[in-house]
């Protein structure tokens, strides 16, 4: 992974073996990002995304391998008990298959390169878990 700063944009390149959440946790613990919307494209080989399903409070999972353009990734950064949290959704697809896969990012191993923009907003937005929908929610 490489990156520079550009105001209160960070422009990101991952290369080929990097994995899309490790490296964005590590750029936002190093760089000590509390508060930031994600967005990106690139080429994937090995693509994890999940589905909730808010009746049984439960992720569902399924990984994809093979060529896949990353046609969209998106989300934010913020915090959790002090730590990066990350919440990123992504549109995968292969033209020449025909596949076209999204949902939640669980984990994504970058092919070839990935190009991400990482914008910081002012203040801080942090996560709590709620027992009634389920998942970790934005607290303010």
């Amino acid at each position: 992974m490489q990156y520079r700063r550009y105001g209160s944009v960070y422009a990101v390149r991952l290369d080929a073996g990097d994995e899309i959440l490790e490296s964005l946790a590590a750029l936002a613990e190093k760089e000590g990002l509390s508060l930031a919307a994600v967005s990106g494209l690139g080429a994937a080989g090995e693509v994890t995304l999940g589905i909730f399903q808010p009746g049984e409070k439960q992720y569902y999972s399924q990984t994809f391998a093979g060529a896949y353009e990353i046609s969209s990734l998106t989300g934010n950064i913020t915090r959790m008990e002090g730590k990066p949290y990350l919440h990123l959704h992504i549109t995968i697809g292969n033209p020449v298959t025909g596949e076209c896969h999204a949902g939640h990012l669980s984990r994504a191993v970058i092919s070839a390169t990935a190009e991400l923009f990482i914008t910081v907003l002012d203040g801080e937005a942090g996560r709590k878990f709620s027992n009634e929908v389920g998942l970790n929610l934005l607290e303010f």
